[in-house]
C-alpha cells in the first residue's frame, strides 16, 4: 500500500501542468472576415457537433503530439467491440506486465499485474483518469496486443476521413511519427459523441475510487465550465497541454480542441475562450424544414421547361446571431443536365444554404412532380423558336 501511495504522490507532481486550454483558430466563420482572436494554443478548432460546421481553427491541419488525446480513438474501439458483441461489460481482463508497466509512465488507475478487472472498470478509468494502464490492457483483451490494436486504430482513423492522423501506440504517450491535427480530432470525438454518447456519462464522473486509490477527474472545464460533460486532457513534454472540450447549452453542442498551450492555466482559458465565443456569436438554427419548395430547375425537351424542387431533409445551421436575416438559400442543379421525362421525387441536386460566399449547409433537393417528355414536332417548333430568339438577341446587341 505504501509502494502505491508514494507512485500516486510521483503522479501527482507530473500531473502539475495537465488540465485543459481550448482555444480557436480562424479557419472559416463565414461572418468574421477577419479573425475574432488569435488562439493561446498552437492549433485550435471549434466545431458545432451537429452539423460539423467548424466556427473556428487555427492550424486546424497541422499534425502535432496529441498525448493523452490518444485515448479517444482507444474509447471508440473500445465502444464498437460493445456494440458488435465482440466484448462486453461483464468482461473480466486480465492485466498483463506490459499493462502495469505502461501505468508507471504516466496516469494510471493502478492496475495490479495478473488480476482480472471487469472490462466496465476499464473504460471507467481511461475515461477519468486517463489510465495509460487501462489503454493497453483494453488493447489486449480485445486484439491480443497493442500492435493489433493500433493497426485497427489507424485503419477506422482512414475511415473516418482523419487524414493528417498516425497512432503508434494506444494511450499516446511519445513515439517518433505519432501525432493528430486538431480537425482529425474534432472528427474523431464528433463521432464518438453522436454515436456513442453513452460515453459521456464517463467523461463527466468527476473522481474515481480504484484498488484503494481516489483521483479527480483532470478535465478542468467539468469544474469551470456551464454545460461542459466532456472530454480528454492530454499533456507530455513534446504535445504540451492539451484538450478536447464539449459542452451543450441552449440546445447546441460544442466541441473544442486546443494542442500545445504552455501550462493548465492557458489551457483552460484558451478553451473557455473557444466555447464562449461559439456561444456568444452562434445560434442552431432551422433554416428549412424537409419538404419546402426552394425555386426550379431547367428540364430539357419536357412539356414544362422547369420543374419545382423541394429538400428532402430539414436543413440546421450555426448562424451568426448578427447575420440571421442575410442567410440565402437555393437550388443548385446536378452537372449533369435533367432531361425528360423526369418522375416526381427524383434527386436532382443540392440546396445550398449561403452567408455572403460561404455555405454553411447543404440537402438533397428533389422533383415536386412529374415533367413528361415532348413529342418529336413540339421539340422542332421549340427549337425553331429558340433559334430565331437568338438571332433576335445577336442583332440586338
Amino acid at each position: 500500500m505504501k509502494m502505491k501511495e508514494q507512485r500516486k504522490k510521483q503522479k501527482r507532481t507530473g500531473w502539475v501542468g495537465m488540465a485543459v486550454l481550448l482555444l480557436f483558430l480562424s479557419v472559416a466563420s463565414p461572418v468574421f472576415a477577419q479573425e475574432p482572436f488569435n488562439s493561446a494554443a498552437e492549433s485550435a478548432i471549434l466545431m458545432e457537433a451537429s452539423t460539423g460546421q467548424i466556427l473556428y481553427g487555427k492550424n486546424v491541419d497541422t499534425p502535432l503530439p496529441p498525448a493523452s488525446i490518444t485515448k479517444i480513438m482507444t474509447l471508440l474501439l473500445g465502444f464498437e467491440a460493445l456494440e458488435n458483441g465482440s466484448a462486453h461489460l461483464e468482461d473480466q481482463v486480465t492485466v498483463s506486465e506490459k499493462a502495469w508497466r505502461t501505468g508507471m509512465k504516466g496516469s494510471e488507475m493502478f492496475l495490479d499485474v495478473g488480476s482480472k478487472v471487469p472490462l466496465r472498470d476499464i473504460l471507467t478509468g481511461i475515461s477519468v483518469v486517463s489510465a495509460n494502464d487501462g489503454c493497453v490492457a483494453l488493447a489486449e483483451h480485445l486484439y491480443g496486443s497493442e500492435e493489433a490494436f493500433v493497426g485497427q486504430m489507424n485503419k477506422r482513423a482512414k475511415e473516418l476521413g482523419m487524414t493528417h492522423t498516425e497512432f503508434k501506440n494506444c494511450n499516446g504517450l511519445p513515439a517518433a511519427g505519432h501525432h493528430m491535427s486538431a480537425h482529425d480530432i474534432a472528427i474523431l470525438a464528433r463521432y464518438l459523441i453522436t454515436n456513442y454518447p453513452k460515453v459521456l456519462e464517463l467523461e463527466s464522473t468527476k473522481e474515481l475510487t480504484f484498488n484503494g486509490i481516489y483521483q479527480k477527474n483532470r478535465n478542468p472545464l467539468l469544474e469551470n465550465y456551464p454545460g461542459a460533460d466532456g472530454l480528454k486532457t492530454g499533456w507530455t513534454e513534446e504535445a504540451g497541454f492539451c484538450l478536447v472540450g464539449t459542452a451543450k447549452k441552449d440546445g447546441m453542442r460544442l466541441i473544442s480542441v486546443v494542442l500545445k498551450t504552455r501550462d493548465e492555466k492557458e489551457r483552460l482559458a484558451a478553451s473557455k475562450e473557444l466555447l464562449d465565443f461559439g456561444y456568444q456569436n452562434f445560434e442552431l438554427t432551422e433554416i428549412a424544414k424537409k419538404g419546402k419548395e426552394i425555386g426550379e430547375i431547367p428540364v430539357r425537351n419536357g412539356r414544362e421547361t422547369t420543374v419545382p424542387v423541394k429538400i428532402n431533409e430539414s436543413i440546421t445551421a450555426a448562424v451568426p446571431k448578427s447575420h440571421k436575416a442575410d442567410i440565402k438559400i437555393s437550388a443548385v442543379p446536378s452537372d449533369k443536365p435533367i432531361s425528360a421525362p423526369v418522375a416526381a421525387g427524383k434527386t436532382v441536386g443540392k440546396a445550398e444554404v449561403r452567408l455572403g460566399k460561404d455555405v454553411l449547409a447543404t440537402a438533397d433537393i428533389s422533383t415536386t412532380k412529374k415533367v413528361e417528355k415532348i413529342g418529336f414536332i413540339t421539340k422542332l417548333i421549340r427549337g425553331i423558336a429558340d433559334f430565331f430568339r437568338s438571332l433576335f438577341k445577336v442583332s440586338k446587341a
